[in-house]
């Protein structure tokens, strides 16, 4: 493919510097990658401008490059106005728009994400539709796991994982749709059939400064023509202002609001939740759901709703949900046949921490045993906050690492501390993660409900930099028959 051909149409587009027929085999953002006919993206992001890149990107094999200015280098160059939108445009382009061979379904929202795009996939292959999901803990196409590096992958990246899945017969695609991704127009150009607002709170405040920066970056989904049907959860505070956005057909889903899709006669156990699922008052299906917790039946509504648009059937809907046992890290029981029992849950923001103690509450029959730290060159404002929720809600807290990155680990601890000591609550401080789940099992007993927050789905721990193994479920293994080697009786 010739770069004349990659950018015919894109809006983009100032002009093409040398040969408009240069051969295209690879496209790259890094410099330092070997390629062969590559052509090079020189973002300007926040600290470094990768203009100044651009002889190592030569010197590795690229032959062209977009820029948003005009180098003294002698290759071709396709002058943009905005590099992170002509990446995205183009490497569609290069990977033949595979988006526009199935449908796409969006999923925004601070929390719930992951769970609703595991619903939405089980719905619609009870449905008889092929599926594929793109996000925190993957991507899958149909039963294959197929390679990723963030929730919404980059562009090269995502459009290429597109290809294989249309490639494959996957006709929907259920995506994760992060503010980051929409803030850097990883998904310019793309239209979703379906896009679904589950929910705001604080998060990512690091990279967007203020809520309303990270609320704005979220509606982008709903406010630039990329969806054309909208499922909005009407409970949320923030739904009137996120409707107000919208120039397309929205369905509303939610429980104490004036929903077109809602749930009644809620059950919550500790192995589920049961609920009648509601369609403006026409339509009723009763769902026994695998997944426990309130939060899991407003997943559940967005992911039904977000089929409904697709126009699946209550039943296959009902069928669908009921299918799901577990979501990778999302309140996954483990089983360790001990008399307390251990759940791994993804929670590392405030309200997220909150949902799943919350609702551990409701069925815990001794003491809540917490086990979580926060993660280091992230948003520090909720760390005392998420300390403050620990002392409230849990009997016990182990305050540990998660993933410090390039942060001293026991700064990190004594933010969290800040919030717990005027609770009066009892923790402890164990920086070793291993360490800290030893000791909650040590110290649970029968009755007792131990939470493993803010891993989840992670198999690693990323310290200065390095990502070391660290799968908390091959932990707890691992601890339980060194614990039993240690005390054989």
């Amino acid at each position: 493919m010739n770069l004349a051909t990659l950018t015919e149409g894109m809006p983009e587009l100032v002009e093409i510097i040398g040969d408009r027929e240069a051969p295209i085999d690879t496209l790259t953002a890094d410099s330092r990658a070997k390629c062969e006919n590559g052509l090079f993206f020189c973002i300007r992001g926040g600290r470094v401008d990768a203009h100044d890149f651009a002889p190592q990107a030569l010197a590795n094999g690229c032959t062209a490059l977009v820029v948003e200015r005009r180098l003294e280098l002698p290759c071709p160059q396709v002058v943009v106005t905005d590099v992170r939108a002509a990446m995205t445009r183009i490497a569609s382009a290069f990977n033949g728009h595979p988006e526009r061979r199935m449908r796409l379904v969006g999923v925004t929202g601070t929390k719930g994400k992951t769970t609703t795009t595991y619903l939405l996939k089980s719905i619609l292959e009870a449905a008889g539709i092929s599926c594929g999901i793109i996000g925190t803990t993957g991507c899958i196409a149909g039963n294959t796991k197929l390679p990723s590096h963030l929730t919404t992958p980059d562009p090269i990246e995502m459009f290429s994982i597109l290809r294989m899945m249309a490639d494959a017969g996957v006709q929907v695609v259920c995506m994760e749709v992060s503010a980051h991704a929409l803030y850097l127009r990883k998904l310019v150009g793309v239209t979703f059939e379906a896009a679904a607002y589950t929910n705001l709170s604080q998060d990512h405040l690091d990279f967007f400064g203020t809520m309303e920066n990270y609320f704005r970056a979220k509606c982008l989904l709903f406010s630039s023509n990329m969806a054309r049907n909208a499922a909005v959860n009407v409970d949320e505070e923030t739904a009137e202002q996120v409707c107000a956005e919208l120039s397309c057909p929205l369905l509303t889903y939610g429980i104490s609001g004036q929903a077109d899709l809602f749930a009644r006669d809620i059950e919550i156990t500790e192995t589920g939740v049961s609920f009648t699922l509601n369609l403006r008052n026409l339509h009723t299906e009763r769902v026994h759901l695998l997944l426990t917790g309130m939060f899991n039946v407003y997943n559940a509504l967005a992911a039904a709703a977000c089929a409904l648009i697709l126009g699946v059937s209550l039943a296959d809907i009902r069928a669908g949900l009921e299918a799901v046992v577990s979501v990778p890290g999302r309140v996954e029981m483990l089983g360790t046949a001990t008399p307390y029992r251990m759940i791994l849950d993804y929670s590392h923001s405030p309200d997220a921490l909150s949902n799943i103690l919350r609702t551990v509450r409701e069925f815990c029959r001794g003491r809540l045993i917490l086990v979580f730290g926060c993660g280091g060159d992230r948003d520090k404002g909720k760390r005392p906050m998420m300390g403050e929720i620990a002392g409230r809600l849990a009997d016990y807290s182990i305050l540990t690492s998660d993933n410090p990155r390039y942060e001293d680990p026991m700064a990190i601890l004594a933010a969290i501390e800040r919030g717990i000591q005027p609770t009066g609550a009892e923790y402890e401080v164990i920086e070793n993660r291993r360490d800290a789940i030893r000791q909650a099992m040590e110290i649970a007993v029968g009755g007792d409900i131990i939470v493993l927050a803010g891993k989840g789905h992670e198999t690693y721990q990323e310290i200065a930099g390095v990502r070391h193994p660290f799968d908390e479920k091959s932990v707890v293994a691992e601890l339980l028959e060194e614990m039993k080697q240690e005390n054989p009786s």
